[in-house]
């Protein structure tokens, strides 16, 4: 009885666990990054400026929120790159999310939200090993 149910479970959902896994991590990292890079010019959930290390506001041209505006297209772009070619733009999100650590860890605060970030990294990771994967299997 065990094998029929999930049988029928297979056939309502029509894919494996892998492909849940896939459409779920894909769902949150095109949503996420552009609903963030929008953020960063309404500033409705925070004050982004307060987020950016005072060193990389000094190598940066112009201020704090003229890079937070060019962050916000940054994650935009990601979260596209994720909707189109999720096997790099997975990685686009990865590498984005360990600068984002580096500049929270460096500037001596915000460490709850560098190790939520990191979670972040480990599922955008996640889902690049599971697009790589089923580009091979496509093949």
């Amino acid at each position: 009885m065990t094998s029929h149910t999930s049988e029928s479970t297979r056939s309502i959902t029509g894919s494996s666990g892998s492909d849940r896994a896939f459409f779920l991590l894909r769902t949150v990292f095109v949503i996420a990054p552009i609903a963030f890079g929008l953020d960063k010019f309404a500033e409705v959930l925070t004050e982004w400026d307060r987020y950016l290390a005072p060193w990389i506001n000094d190598i940066v041209p112009g201020n704090a929120h003229q890079a937070m505006l060019a962050v916000g297209v940054i994650e935009i772009v990601a979260g596209i790159a994720v909707a189109v070619i999720p096997r790099y733009g997975a990685l686009l999100v990865a590498a984005w999310l360990a600068a984002i650590i580096v500049n929270l860890v460096s500037m001596g605060e915000y460490y709850d939200v560098a190790l939520r970030d990191f979670g972040l990294l480990v599922g955008a990771l996640a889902l690049a090993a599971l697009a790589f994967d089923r580009n091979r299997r496509a093949a």
